[in-house]
């Protein structure tokens, strides 16, 4: 009797064990086949709705809701080409009484990126904004990289500790390397100005052992950016002769996966244009509300 029992044990412990490592292959097939298709997804599609469009605490097109799509597309492994446009489909590029009020506001930016490692990203950005109807003594046209175009080339160096390292800081560091970033000299020469920007952020992640799911996984950034040489006042909501603390605020971001690849990020954006002159147009203080839709 104890030897049919021992049979029995015996072959009810196979059948489980024999269970237990189908369970562990399919499951790693599974995570194998999910590794592919991330390993594998090349376009990355993406679209922004801002009840107002910020950049670098300037102020574009007022304060109108504004669309803005990403399409990115990995050319090969850590090299990728990219578009990013934004509109707030409004026709009037100044306000009736002729004040240089921007209303109407569209761009069109083409960019490349190269992943140098896990922190460290390189970027050219060609920013094209033509206003929306014609202007005296501004070219609207595409690849005019003069003096008096709508066309912009900033290259940046991107740090990011925001995951996997012990200290979650940011940074950027862009310069202007080409296009309408001109100074003019005493005799009205124009010469490039190579304006420089730079801005530091650290990423809190809030309620992470929270019992809510709601609060969860909230990311908090606050960021301090600064334009360090605004002679050829390309900002022009910052100081002209000085660095100029433009970018001062925090940014919450709270991300849901919408499931088959689809994530709906919600961002809430403070800033504080520090600058001490030519803040008058939109004043100092924004907040930005969004909502994107990313796959």
């Amino acid at each position: 009797m104890k030897t049919n029992c021992m049979k029995t044990n015996c072959r009810i412990g196979l059948v489980l064990m024999l269970g237990l490592f189908s369970l562990i292959g399919f499951s790693q097939e599974t995570q194998q086949q999910n590794d592919t298709i991330v390993k594998d997804k090349k376009l990355f599609l993406n679209i922004d709705i801002i009840n107002r469009y910020l950049w670098r605490g300037q102020c574009w097109g007022g304060n109108y809701t504004a669309i803005q799509p990403t399409v990115e597309y990995e050319v090969v492994p850590k090299l990728s080409l990219g578009f990013w446009g934004t509109t707030n489909f409004k026709n009037e590029y100044f306000y009736p009484d002729g004040e240089s009020l921007y209303k109407g506001y569209q761009e069109i930016d083409f960019y490349i990126s190269y992943q140098i490692n896990d922190f460290l990203q390189f970027q050219i950005w060609d920013y094209y904004w033509p206003s929306v109807s014609r202007v005296e003594g501004v070219s609207n046209k595409l690849f005019d990289y003069g003096p008096t175009s709508s066309q912009t080339v900033d290259a940046m160096l991107c740090f990011d500790f925001s995951e996997g390292f012990q200290y979650p800081f940011n940074a950027t560091i862009s310069t202007l390397i080409g296009g309408n970033d001109y100074r003019y000299d005493s005799n009205d020469n124009p010469k490039r100005n190579y304006t420089t920007y730079l801005e530091l952020g650290y990423t809190f992640n809030l309620f992470e052992n929270s019992s809510c799911k709601t609060l969860q996984n909230i990311a908090l950034v606050p960021v301090a950016g600064v334009v360090l040489n605004n002679k050829a006042e390309y900002y022009n909501f910052a100081d002209y002769d000085r660095p100029s603390w433009v970018n001062l605020g925090a940014k919450a971001t709270k991300e849901f996966d919408l499931g088959k690849g689809i994530t709906m990020p919600l961002s809430l954006n403070y800033v504080h244009n520090a600058a001490t002159a030519n803040t008058d147009f939109f004043g100092k203080d924004f907040l930005v509300a969004g909502i994107s839709f990313a796959y």
